[in-house]
């Protein structure tokens, strides 16, 4: 079996795929780079459940691309080429889409410890993983109370979420300052102490079972043959497999295509910096939820990240929305350091749905998908990597894959 993709989904796939004794190549254009399962949050965020389409948002969406360098942009270039994302994603914001959407989510999410510890208890890494929940944090009532029916729904859904008042918040987490009113704590919510750790670890796990990393670009999938699927790289080199897996992250929508699919797919960058002295103390996972960014504990330093920008693959990161985001951190966490630290821009492969694509091919059986997990990649790649071997040996899946088959395209 090949699987295409060495970020966090296409290893976990890879993982389930040789538990269940399957020889597995896999290929990546760079297989140890500075990806998004690299860069991320760190968070295990299984309480966030409903989509991003919320009621309401698209509304604020308006408001916040207005704002050069608030949590969402949209490049001038790229605009043209979002609107039937958007239009997609409008949709996805009405009450039924919104109940269904977030059950799938909460269905999904539900299964990812149950699926992740026995990938780090394997590769050796169990220790990595914090569970101490996370604070949700605002500034203002009217921000928390704007939330309260996001928080019933996923009251609703199984997520244990605890109101807290601004003094009980700067308790659990005294580097806070006077900015914050309210806060939601979410216990459920976990972190890793560095992402990166966890992808090497899985990697390496992985090599020493006997698997087959190429580095290079797929660049065409040929799936005309009926029990066979084969793949070519940059470069004229040609794989064959009986099964290909697709989990190129925000680069696979080409490769959809090539496989006679289609699918709504863009790159959502992400921005971050990891500050390795920051000059105060953080025990959990910190959502700032008016300003939507984050700021998480690693072991190399405390990472401030989110924003979202849509700029297609090949626009050059805007490093600016770094600095934004240390400036509006600082309002919050009076203490912090916010010299000295690197700064990360990742492309988030996300659906206007807030579902991943799993499942087959409509046009081979042999060609799964593993996609589209947006935010939730760390979070959701165990339990797709099992839903993958499932379909891969035929075995009833874990899950109703309805929700999250590519056929919702077409």
């Amino acid at each position: 079996m090949i699987v295409v993709g060495a970020g966090i989904v296409g290893l976990a796939s890879a993982f389930y795929l040789v538990q269940s004794g399957a020889r597995v190549t896999l290929v990546d254009r760079d297989p140890e780079g500075d990806k998004a399962s690299i860069g991320n949050a760190g968070g295990i965020a299984v309480t966030e459940v409903v989509p991003a389409s919320a009621p309401g948002v698209a509304w604020r969406v308006l408001g916040w691309m207005l704002d050069p360098m608030g949590p969402l942009a949209v490049r001038a270039r790229h605009a043209p080429k979002l609107i039937p994302w958007l239009a997609r994603f409008a949709r996805s914001g009405s009450p039924k889409e919104i109940e269904r959407i977030s059950a799938a989510l909460a269905a999904i999410n539900a299964r990812v410890y149950a699926d992740l510890m026995p990938i780090l208890s394997a590769v050796g890494v169990s220790h990595e993983l914090h569970r101490n929940g996370a604070l949700c944090l605002y500034e203002t009532q009217e921000g928390f109370r704007r939330d309260a029916a996001e928080w019933a729904c996923k009251r609703s859904l199984g997520v244990e979420a605890l109101d807290v008042t601004a003094a009980q918040a700067r308790e659990m987490e005294p580097a806070l300052g006077p900015r914050v009113r309210r806060a939601v704590f979410t216990p459920q919510w976990s972190h890793v102490g560095d992402p990166r750790i966890i992808v090497d670890a899985v990697r390496h796990w992985l090599l020493q079972r006997g698997v087959t990393l190429h580095k290079g670009e797929v660049v065409d999938i040929d799936s005309r043959a009926s029990d066979s699927v084969s793949i070519t790289l940059a470069g004229g080199i040609s794989l064959m497999a009986r099964k290909v897996v697709i989990a190129a992250g925000a680069w696979s929508a080409n490769l959809v295509r090539r496989a006679g699919d289609r699918v709504l797919l863009e790159s959502e960058r992400g921005y971050n910096t990891t500050l390795p002295r920051p000059g105060i103390a953080v025990q959990r996972e910190l959502i700032f939820a008016e300003r939507k960014f984050v700021a998480t504990p690693l072991s190399c330093g405390l990472r401030v990240g989110g924003a979202a920008e849509f700029g297609g693959l090949e626009a050059t990161p805007h490093y600016r929305r770094s600095e934004v985001l240390l400036e509006l951190a600082t309002l919050y966490l009076p203490g912090l350091q916010s010299k000295g630290g690197t700064y990360w821009a990742g492309h988030r492969p996300t659906t206007p749905d807030s579902l991943p694509v799993i499942g087959r091919s409509r046009r081979h059986d042999g060609v799964l998908y593993a996609f589209g997990h947006g935010h939730l990649g760390l979070t959701q790649a165990a339990t797709t990597g099992r839903l993958i071997s499932e379909l891969a040996f035929r075995r009833p899946p874990s899950l109703d894959l309805t929700p999250y088959r590519i056929e919702r395209f077409c």
